[in-house]
């Protein structure tokens, strides 16, 4: 049984949910972003909905967990709780913000502070689970000092019947609590640009102009393996901002900067830290070709790589006879460095050669 105590973290009081939070809680709950991602909640929310919400709490506290409204300064900011512990001492953390708390770290802080208290209580392990597709939910888990476990595939159904990934955070009571910082940062401002090119993070906008693209016979000349199909493509751009997030890679759209249409895809992959290494590819729509788009979209990444992050190596792979994809790394500043010898399956069974290419920091 955890006891009902006040907990003061930084500029943050939890406390016990009461009856002056009802206006704000059906505030917040009945946010669409609210909605979104914590799909139980009755929608529309109502203020008989925050008031079972209350009588829920004071059930979880008898049940020997917790449930906490965040305030700062006074005014509701947001709430987290915590399950009962199991029979291992484990308790998992649930959690929001309200709108207007949104982005301020808020909910990272009462995560940090309310895991240090179950620490205090005798809890061996917390555990944080979020959708795949919670950006923000995933930044307060590495945020509060959780450490990313895995992906569970389809581990829910969402109302539209769709399953949906989630992702497993945790933290011992010997971690650090530190937050995570990540390998590769999200762009400032959200996006990389040169007035001739946008670059944006690849998003299930894109969707239909991806699988088109994939699907071009010149692309699909010098790709590796089968087509992937509608489904595919669909759930690689839901899965683009955690593997972002969580330095896997970064995958995004090549936009025409004067009119925002997609015109191909750029993506750093095989990130290797302890090499300070990490991979371009890329694809080009027929009809944005010829335009040097592709060679600033590279460049523009390159650049970006080399000033966020500490990769020391950007390394390119093409086809011995994809004479334009060799001349775009050359514009971008890359060198020719070897030949792998028949790297490359073909779908005829036969392999050919790979041309690498290199940019090293500074260069």
């Amino acid at each position: 049984m955890l006891p009902r105590e006040v907990i003061s973290t930084g500029p943050l009081i939890l406390r016990k949910p009461s009856q002056s939070d009802v206006e704000a809680i059906t505030r917040t709950c009945d946010d669409p972003v609210t909605a979104r991602f914590l799909f139980s909640l009755p929608s529309p929310y109502t203020r008989a909905d925050a008031m079972e919400y209350l009588r829920a709490a004071e059930t979880r506290w008898l049940d020997g967990g917790a449930e906490f409204t965040i305030t700062e300064n006074g005014r509701y900011v947001g709430a987290i709780g915590a399950r009962p512990p199991d029979r291992w001492g484990v308790s998992e953390i649930g959690y929001l913000a309200a709108p207007w708390a949104r982005g301020k770290g808020v909910v990272s802080t009462a995560a940090r502070g309310l895991t240090d208290w179950l620490f205090d209580h005798g809890v061996q392990r917390a555990e944080i689970s979020a959708e795949v597709e919670n950006i923000a939910s995933l930044r307060v888990a590495g945020k509060a000092g959780f450490r990313e476990e895995g992906r569970r595939r389809e581990a829910r159904t969402l109302p539209d019947g769709r399953r949906a990934d989630f992702v497993t955070f945790a933290r011992l009571p010997r971690d650090s609590g530190e937050a995570a910082e990540p390998y590769l940062p999200f762009f400032d401002g959200g996006e990389l640009g040169d007035g001739v090119v946008r670059l944006t993070p690849i998003g299930l906008d894109d969707l239909g102009d991806y699988h088109r693209m994939m699907l071009e016979p010149t692309v699909q000349a010098y790709g590796i393996g089968p087509a992937s199909t509608y489904e595919e493509d669909e759930r690689r751009c839901r899965l683009t901002g955690w593997w972002w997030l969580s330095g896997q890679r970064v995958e995004l759209a090549i936009r025409d900067a004067a009119t925002g249409a997609f015109a191909g895809h750029l993506q750093l992959t095989q990130v290797v830290p302890v090499l300070g290494q990490a991979m371009i590819g890329y694809s080009l729509l027929p009809e944005f070709r010829g335009r040097g788009l592709m060679s600033r979209a590279v460049r523009l990444l390159t650049d970006w790589a080399f000033a966020a992050t500490p990769l020391h190596r950007i390394v390119a792979g093409t086809e011995v006879g994809n004479l334009p994809s060799q001349r775009v790394l050359q514009r971008a500043g890359f060198s020719r460095e070897s030949i792998q010898r028949e790297m490359l399956p073909k779908a005829d069974g036969s392999r050919v050669d790979e041309v690498t290419w290199l940019r090293l920091r500074g260069s």
